[in-house]
């Protein structure tokens, strides 16, 4: 068949390179899966098969990288099926597509690349992870000035916001995991779209590649794109949360906050404002989290409204995109934990605008209710009325002003300077709040140990899974070097 040559130019030699940069080293393997599987089940003479493994391990992958594409075939599987043949002839090369199709070969390939892609992502989620709990541990006293609606509203820690990201990553994982999952089952078989009428045997070939288990129905095994959109959805949802936090970081970062400093090395200046010290790290990682969620976005647009069956809407065209949306969440959660892992935390700065502007005054009502036997809302009364007298008396006796207050509404509450000072201290404030998910030192040190435990299992299971897709992939060695 002769391609016109601008559909060789705007198509075909662009899925060429594609294809080879995604799928090259996948295809070989569902190449030996397949050609096992065949000799096994003997739906192919054993001597044939040999002669086929010899074919394919004599083709050089390195120089398949390295072609350009000419137009003279359709795309790199049939590049591929033309190499066998010139090394071993067409009658015993033409064995290796029995009972199968490009249908069910591209489905498997599109599964083991995704599964790579989402594990990789999944390490580097755990990385930031680590680097947050550590964060978290040196930083489980320190005092940082919280905010709601963008202004200042109560007291915590430094460690309670990041324990609240570290929660948050930690859904995100459990995400990624069951993304895996479904991901990781086996479409080889399937065909072209309703199976084969040869004998063959589906598990075999999904050992081999490493896959949990068979896909269902052959139809649906061509045809589904749901595990591609679940995969892409729990990674926006990560890098929606990414961003928030990130954009937290970047606004810790400014002189005007001055909460955050980054290390040296994730820093850059500026060519004529040698004053600078810009945190350029953070922004690269929130822009390619931005631009990684866009192409996320994208990808169930590519796939609306499409036929429910064999369509390239879903295939050659698409399977870049979803590369790219990975390759870049996955630069930006890596970059995350490189710039944060050394970063530094000005704890004076931020106690002291956590003591700025009454913003400990809640623990005043709590104690008025705790301790004096008020409601919470006269509680919060007396504090409200004593910090309008205090802004327009500073230099007023804040222990006079309270009993004053208080008076107002018919109650008598007489509090020392010091017991006002240490009730209003951020210190007391977190120490106080020892509900389940505060900030207390003791509870948040039991969170920090909470994540430290959540991180060693989900380090565990990551693990097992790379370790499985190792183990499948030797054992697909063996079984080939054995035909």
């Amino acid at each position: 068949m002769s391609f016109d040559p601008d559909y060789v130019r705007l198509v075909l030699n662009e899925n060429f390179e594609d294809t080879k940069a995604l799928f090259l080293a996948p295809l070989m393997r569902v190449h030996y899966a397949h050609l096992v599987m065949l000799a096994e089940r003997q739906i192919i003479p054993r001597a044939d098969a040999r002669i086929i493994r010899d074919a394919l391990d004599r083709i050089d992958l390195e120089a398949v990288r390295q072609v350009r594409y000419d137009g003279g075939c359709e795309d790199l599987f049939f590049y591929l099926e033309g190499l066998v043949a010139h090394a071993c002839g067409e009658e015993a090369a033409g064995h290796l597509h029995t009972a199968r199709s490009r249908n069910d070969i591209d489905m498997t390939l599109y599964r083991m690349r995704l599964r790579e892609l989402v594990l990789t992502l999944i390490e580097a989620t755990l990385d930031v992870r680590n680097v947050f709990a550590d964060l978290s541990a040196r930083h489980l006293r320190t005092i940082f000035p919280a905010h709601t609606h963008t202004q200042p509203a109560q007291p915590t820690t430094v460690a309670h916001v990041l324990l609240a990201a570290i929660e948050q990553l930690e859904r995100d994982t459990t995400r990624l995991l069951a993304a895996f999952a479904t991901v990781n089952k086996n479409p080889l078989g399937a065909c072209a779209i309703t199976g084969t009428g040869f004998p063959i045997d589906r598990e075999r070939t999904t050992a081999l590649l490493g896959f949990d288990q068979t896909t269902g129905n052959t139809y649906g095994s061509i045809a589904a794109a749901d595990y591609l959109l679940e995969a892409t959805g729990a990674v926006s949802v990560l890098l929606v949360g990414l961003g928030r936090i990130l954009q937290d970081l970047l606004l810790w970062s400014t002189r005007e906050f001055g909460y955050l400093r980054l290390p040296d090395g994730f820093v850059q200046s500026s060519s004529v404002m040698p004053q600078k010290r810009n945190p350029v790290a953070l922004e690269h990682a929130r822009a390619l989290a931005s631009k990684a969620l866009g192409q996320a976005l994208a990808v169930p647009l590519a796939v609306h409204n499409t036929p429910f069956g064999d369509i390239v809407d879903t295939e050659d065209d698409l399977q870049p995109l979803v590369a790219a949306v990975f390759k870049d969440a996955s630069r930006a959660t890596a970059l995350t934990a490189a710039a944060m892992r050394h970063a530094e935390f000005d704890a004076a700065l931020m106690r002291q605008r956590a003591t700025a502007g009454w913003v400990t005054v809640t623990e005043l009502a709590d104690t008025l209710a705790r301790d004096h036997g008020l409601s919470f809302r006269t509680g919060h009364a007396i504090a409200a009325a004593l910090v309008r007298d205090a802004e327009r008396r500073p230099d007023a006796s804040v222990a006079d002003l309270l009993t004053n207050a208080a008076a107002a509404l018919g109650k008598d509450i007489r509090l020392s300077e010091d017991e006002i000072a240490r009730v209003l201290s951020p210190e007391h404030f977190v120490d106080v709040r020892k509900t389940p998910g505060g900030p207390a030192p003791e509870i948040a040190g039991r969170a920090i140990e909470v994540a430290r435990t959540n991180l060693d299992r989900d380090r565990a299971a990551t693990s097992k899974l790379r370790h499985g897709l190792a183990a499948a992939e030797q054992r697909l060695k063996d079984a080939a070097k054995g035909l």
